[in-house]
């Protein structure tokens, strides 16, 4: 996964104007750069995030190891960005991806996808899970795990979900697990759990190895989501239906099951079979009201010549659970890479009245730096996409790759573009 979002990060609406605004451009040097995250909010109405580069550049010469960053919102109408944490590309980490979670306490959590202590990984690090607390006017990072790129894993780079009621961690990792031909025999990924034992230390138990099969293979950009049973859901990037792609598959939509033991059971919702349904989900899911998923896939959908050779545009899509239990997949919208973008890597965010919004990696403007998308219910089970804002690069952002946040009170999006601006990204506010 962290090939894959590299690879992201290098690269039929109608439009409405004025809709955003850049709240802050990065520079690439103290303050970050590449921003490459879901943002989140605290309480207060601050934004948390995490740039891939940037930062300390004499720890990683010319570029920098990334940054944990904070917006605050200032007079006029203006944002402060604080610095919270710069990598240094030893023990601590390497290149966060995902921003992190917050707890009850304002503790932040994340993942770099390199360094840390517990393996080479290339030389680099396998990646760690990290935790930073406040003391006074300074942050404190503490490593919670080093990956060591065998069975535990290697690169997380989807982001931590928090369980508030036990205080542990859930993530994905990219690669390690049982070496396979996935990854260059790396092995296919995990699904892991961080749990706090006695002496205040953190223990990784792996909840799930991916074969690269049935299963799938590798994590997502997106988190995890729970639901109220305890039950968490993901999507695999590949692995799934063969048939769909004999050396690698399509992806699925995966559901794992706590049982007794401390065991989890995982079972596939759904394999994707690529065109016209969807193929490689990047993001992660969005449950509704009556558990139905949500998400996007970046391949897949449309066969028009906008999309070819790679095979769509991509899609968004809904899983719907019946009364016997089974799942079924509706395709709500096929990208036809134009106007109304391309490529969605998004977790997707409903708003007040059923409205779906993301945004998409490229397509828009004639320079494809990529949108952000309302789908809108219609009569008959029917979605209209229009596109809220086409990004031109300079000065707004461009190839917004992750999801949005959303004030629930306002309606208000908040979301990250890891390019355009001064050419190191930007965090913006969209006004539906």
């Amino acid at each position: 996964m962290a090939v894959v979002a590299v690879t992201l990060l290098l690269r039929s609406g109608v439009w409405a104007a004025n809709a955003e605004k850049v709240l802050y451009t990065f520079t690439g040097g103290n303050d970050g750069g590449r921003p490459a995250a879901d943002l989140v909010l605290d309480t207060s109405g601050n934004l948390y995030g995490t740039t891939v580069v940037g930062g300390d550049l004499g720890a990683c010469p010319t570029v920098g190891c990334g940054t944990v960053f904070k917006l605050t919102p200032v007079a006029g109408g203006k944002w402060k960005e604080t610095v919270l944490y710069n990598f240094v590309a030893g023990t601590d980490g390497k290149n966060p991806y995902g921003g992190v979670a917050i707890d009850s306490k304002g503790n932040l959590f994340g993942t770099t996808v390199a360094g840390g202590s517990g393996g080479t990984c290339a030389g680099d690090g396998c990646g760690v899970v990290f935790m930073l607390t406040h003391s006074g006017n300074s942050w404190k990072e503490s490593v919670l795990y080093s990956f060591t790129g065998g069975r535990d894993g290697a690169g997380p780079g989807g982001g931590l979900i928090l369980d508030q009621k036990t205080g542990y961690l859930y993530g994905t990792a990219a690669s390690g697990g049982k070496p396979n031909g996935c990854a260059g025999g790396n092995g296919c990924g995990v699904v892991y759990q961080l749990v706090t034992v006695k002496g205040g230390q953190w223990k990784q138990q792996v909840l799930h190895t991916f074969s690269g099969g049935r299963d799938g293979a590798t994590g997502s950009l997106g988190r995890l989501l729970f639901d109220k049973a305890g039950n968490l859901y993901g999507a695999a990037e590949l692995g799934g239906d063969l048939s769909c792609n004999p050396t690698s598959g399509c992806g699925v939509v995966y559901k794992l099951t706590p049982t007794s033991g401390g065991k989890w059971q995982l079972s596939t919702l759904y394999a994707f079979k690529g065109t016209p349904d969807g193929n490689s989900s990047y993001g992660g899911l969005f449950s509704d009201a009556k558990g139905n998923l949500y998400g996007t896939t970046y391949y897949g959908g449309s066969s028009n010549s906008n999309c070819l050779p790679v095979g769509g545009c991509g899609t968004v899509f809904a899983l719907i659970k019946g009364s016997n239990g089974m799942w079924r997949e509706s395709v709500l919208y096929r990208f036809q890479g134009g106007a109304d973008g391309s490529n969605p890597t998004t977790t997707l965010v409903f708003d007040a009245n059923g409205k779906l919004y993301g945004t998409t990696a490229s397509g828009g403007d004639t320079n494809g730096d990529g949108v952000v998308f309302k789908l809108t219910p219609n009569s008959g089970g029917k979605w209209k996409e229009s596109v809220v804002h086409g990004f031109k690069n300079n000065p707004d952002g461009a190839n917004p790759n992750y999801g949005l946040a959303r004030v629930k009170k306002t309606g208000t999006l908040f979301g990250v573009a890891p390019f355009g601006g001064s050419g190191q990204g930007v965090v913006f506010q969209i006004t539906p």
